[in-house]
């Protein structure tokens, strides 16, 4: 049974961490578990390592890494550290010696491999490694709340006593997180003492924030198996954005609730162990201390109408028409886990199919089974890419090859490095390699996720997957020479990337952007999905956060140059044919 989160009715620790997916609540969380404990007379300090923290307009302030006095709230200080910030920092600290020593083009493969999420989080962790240890801290605050906590991936590399030698530099075997210690070698025992507190259940409580949806509960539970594989067992978990029905007559809202509630009966078994609470739904955003105050105590109140209108959006009917006239053979949907990438990219296909072409739809999302939804059209092709088998095959290479050269705790080090998200897009980057390869003037390829920016740069500048290639099968396949070159021709490809119309997954979705900039690929269009604002729910709640969303879409209009599309919240799941149902609108 969940309870209403109430920080004051919990057995409470010195230190909190909140972790959760992109756009769960966690910062809001934070921010009001600190103002309601600073209420109730506690001394607290707030820090952030989040790199798309709002916590300067969520308190109004101007904040910075030092610490900032609330003075609407007594008893709170605020941190802010930018941990984009404080990477830019650590990678000039470890690369800048070698400057002019080394060629350009090792001096550029460091940079690349410092530039994944991997250095940020282990860059930030640095910093609040500080907070965490400091005696002075410690005996001042009765709370110290973190916004955003690290991995078990990026602790258990910092257990591992391979990622402090000078093995990391030196080896290149193909993951992602290549580097990312070297240079903190004299913050060994301050990590150490670090990791100790995190894993004491009377220092330390991990919150794993996630919303009543399939995938934020999925991922919770893969966070909470990763801390508990090195000891961290002092978890509760937060289910933030429980609705209520306020409205029974409005079909929107009733299916919302519906869909909530199937997806918490069905939350996995793992997370019913630990201790539950939930946050209503509210309809304001969390902006201000007044609405961080009523966040955990008062109900949902009207908020007024928004005055703010949508600027000009388009639908997907224009942008299926756009990849047609445009002749785009590859077409990629890429965005954060629980945005609809897989199906916007069956719904694309589909479209596509409906207009005489031929499509090619293969996805690595094991729990869409594509071909049972889609086999009816005669002109479309649906294949599933088993990510965990092309992973499993990536890792044995790896490994057989490192094991004829490394020793045990070297070896210890690459299992941990193969576990990073990046390794997965690499595992798979072949079998992408070789269905891009098959797009022609007959057939589009239209692929469901897609390595990052950032992976292509990694792989582009190391030449570590080419080497590994030329190792365990002599020749470089002739599809991966040509695969970066191919997705980098604006003529041939388009990436279409998917977001919602929040915050987090804006800011998200603006950094995968970024990233895919710096590779030189090409992306036009956004899509922004599951809007409420195009529901015309007539739920007081969810009308007011459906006026909250404005700022986003138009946010993402600005972005794109006018090329967002917007698709409406859908109550039910669409399978087959009614996937044309998003493109009608």
């Amino acid at each position: 049974m969940m309870e209403l989160y109430k920080p004051t009715h919990i057995e409470l620790t010195k230190y909190f961490f909140f972790t959760g997916k992109g756009g769960v609540g966690k910062t809001s969380a934070a921010c009001a578990t600190a103002v309601n404990l600073a209420d109730g007379g506690k001394t607290v300090m707030l820090i952030s390592t989040d790199p798309a923290s709002n916590l300067q307009d969520v308190f109004g302030v101007e904040l910075d890494n030092k610490g900032t006095l609330i003075s609407t709230v007594p008893g709170l200080t605020v941190v802010n550290l930018d941990p984009i910030e404080v990477s830019r920092e650590y990678k000039e600290k470890v690369i800048g010696p070698y400057k002019g020593l080394l060629p350009e083009a090792a001096i550029a493969s460091m940079e690349e491999q410092l530039s994944g999420s991997c250095t940020v989080e282990i860059a930030a962790f640095n910093e609040f490694s500080h907070y965490l240890t400091d005696e002075a801290i410690k005996d001042k605050y009765d709370h110290v709340i973190f916004d955003t906590a690290p991995t078990g991936h990026t602790l258990r590399m910092l257990q591992l006593p391979s990622a402090w030698s000078n093995f990391i530099s030196e080896n290149t075997h193909g993951a992602s997180c290549l580097g990312q210690l070297s240079g903190l070698e004299e913050n060994k025992q301050m990590y150490k003492n670090a990791v100790e507190t995190l894993a004491k259940p009377s220092m330390t409580t991990v919150i794993l924030v996630a919303r009543p949806e399939k995938t934020p509960l999925l991922e919770a539970k893969r966070a909470s198996e990763e801390l508990k594989d090195i000891g961290i067992n002092n978890q509760t978990i937060i289910i933030n954005g429980v609705m209520d029905l306020d409205n029974p007559e409005d079909e929107v809202a009733l299916n919302l609730c519906n869909k909530q509630q199937q997806a918490l009966q069905n939350m996995p078994d793992y997370l019913h162990s630990l201790p539950t609470y939930y946050i209503p739904l509210r309809a304001y955003n969390v902006y201000g201390v007044d609405n961080i105050r009523k966040m955990l105590t008062a109900d949902h109140v009207s908020a007024p109408e928004s005055t703010a209108t949508l600027n000009k959006v388009d639908s997907l009917t224009d942008l299926i028409r756009d990849l047609f006239t445009t002749h785009k053979k590859v077409i990629f949907t890429m965005g954060k886990g629980g945005v609809g990438k897989t199906t916007l990219a069956a719904t694309i296909a589909l479209g596509l199919t409906r207009m005489g072409t031929k499509v090619h739809l293969t996805t690595t999302d094991p729990a869409h089974h594509l071909k049972f939804l889609l086999d009816s059209s005669q002109n479309l092709k649906i294949s599933h890419i088993d990510e965990a088998q092309e992973l499993a095959k990536y890792k044995e290479e790896v490994l057989s090859k490192a094991r004829e050269s490394v020793g045990d705790a070297d070896l210890a080090y690459i299992e941990e490095d193969l576990r990073s998200p990046c390794t997965q897009e690499i595992a798979v980057f072949r079998a992408f390699a070789d269905i891009v390869e098959q797009a022609d003037e007959d057939q589009v390829i239209v692929i469901d996720t897609a390595p990052t920016g950032h992976t292509l740069l990694l792989l582009d500048a190391t030449q570590s997957y080419h080497k590994e290639i030329q190792k365990s099968q002599g020749d470089i396949p002739e599809s991966v020479k040509r695969l970066l070159p191919r997705l980098r021709d604006a003529t041939e490809t388009e990436v279409v990337i998917v977001t919602l119309p929040e915050a987090t997954p804006v800011h998200e979705a603006m950094r995968l952007s970024e990233d895919l900039e710096r590779a030189g690929i090409h992306s036009k269009w956004w899509v922004v999905n599951s809007s409420l604002y195009l529901t015309n729910t007539k739920s007081p709640l969810l009308k007011a956060k459906s006026q909250s969303e404005v700022e986003w879409i138009n946010k993402v209009v600005a972005i794109s140059l006018d090329h967002t599309v917007l698709i409406k919240w859908h109550g039910t799941e669409l399978k087959g044919n009614s996937l044309l149902d998003i493109i009608k609108g």
